[in-house]
């Protein structure tokens, strides 16, 4: 599972944002009602905006390691009926993370909201916390009830609901389609594999006995009936899971690399997920590796990358263009979100 957090400090100053594509792109706030948090959740809109009102576009997003995009602030929408895409970040990562098949999806007509999940970011990380990962879900389904309650977007959203995400928000992803964990299954994986996997890895690390968890959070029935689509990009906590059903959403699930690239924490083929859901596509992103889903890294943004971790955030395999694979996910994801 990624470990983004430890970038905390490479996370400065945003910088102008790279170009993005043609066809104005909005950006606005929205505040998420959370109560299951006590709190307000910092979310984000992107959305397609109109031509002729669309406000100047501002750089959003990057900073001194990651590119960002170029998007019009609080932008007039455009257009009725939008599908919604509600998208998670992975472990440790942030609302801007995905920022690039946020964008992508809204050039091509999708609502897209994106948040902060409380426990898991960048820069408010509580392992405990992270582990109670339905709260994920319920994040994603506040957000979506705040943005049907929020005038600006209630009558332009008439579309269908899909949930994406990537590595942990991938299983947030999977848990709104309906499918549950099994603690002792992913338990028993890790006594196995241990350091083998980085999730793994990192729970041993936190001093976290997975066995000592409350098996009924952790396998909890999170789904969403508003969500009728998955898109789950090398989801996270696919071990150890029973054949026991649940899933109802239509589901792409996307893997990222092959062979010695492909991470062991979000290898849904040989964890077996692949076999327990044979209704769900699949598609296949080669030479890449699960770190290509984060942003496309700027000149010099590696070097601050490796005096914080060893993990190869900026460094893809040879031959791999994370431009190129980014399109080609954003591709994926438009099929299933944007298809009447």
């Amino acid at each position: 599972m990624i470990r983004s957090f430890l970038l905390a400090c490479a996370l400065a100053a945003p910088v102008p944002a790279a170009a993005g594509p043609a066809g104005p792109v909005g950006l606005a706030d929205l505040a998420v009602p959370a109560p299951h948090h006590d709190r307000t959740i910092e979310a984000v809109v992107w959305y397609p905006a109109a031509p002729a009102a669309a406000a100047p576009a501002e750089a959003w997003g990057g900073n001194a390691v990651f590119h960002g995009h170029a998007v019009h602030r609080d932008a007039a929408p455009a257009g009725p009926d939008a599908p919604v895409v509600l998208l998670s970040h992975g472990l440790g990562g942030n609302l801007r993370g995905l920022g690039w098949l946020a964008h992508g999806l809204a050039a091509r007509g999708a609502v897209v909201v994106a948040l902060d999940h409380p426990g898991s970011t960048t820069r408010d990380l509580d392992p405990a916390r992270s582990l109670d990962h339905g709260t994920r879900a319920r994040d994603l389904s506040a957000a979506l009830n705040a943005l049907g309650a929020d005038p600006r977007f209630a009558d332009r959203t008439g579309g269908p609901v899909t949930a994406a995400g990537f590595s942990l928000g991938g299983w947030t992803a999977l848990s709104l389609g309906g499918l549950r964990g099994d603690l002792a299954g992913y338990a028993a994986h890790c006594d196995a594999v241990g350091g083998g996997s980085t999730h793994c890895a990192d729970i041993a690390g936190w001093g976290i006995d997975l066995h000592a968890l409350d098996a009924s959070r952790w396998d909890g029935d999170h789904a969403d009936p508003r969500v009728t689509r998955v898109a789950a990009i090398d989801p996270g906590l696919v071990w150890g899971l029973p054949d026991r059903g649940g899933l109802r959403a239509e589901t792409l699930l996307i893997a990222l690399g092959d062979g010695p690239d492909r991470l062991l924490a979000t290898d849904f083929d040989r964890s077996g997920l692949r076999a327990l859901l044979p209704g769900a596509a699949t598609a296949r992103v080669a030479p890449a590796r699960h770190w290509s889903a984060l942003p496309r890294c700027r000149p010099g943004g590696a070097a601050i990358v490796a005096a914080e971790t060893d993990l190869p955030i900026c460094d893809d395999p040879p031959g791999a263009d994370r431009a190129a694979i980014h399109a080609r996910i954003v591709d994926l994801v438009a099929g299933l979100a944007l298809r009447d």
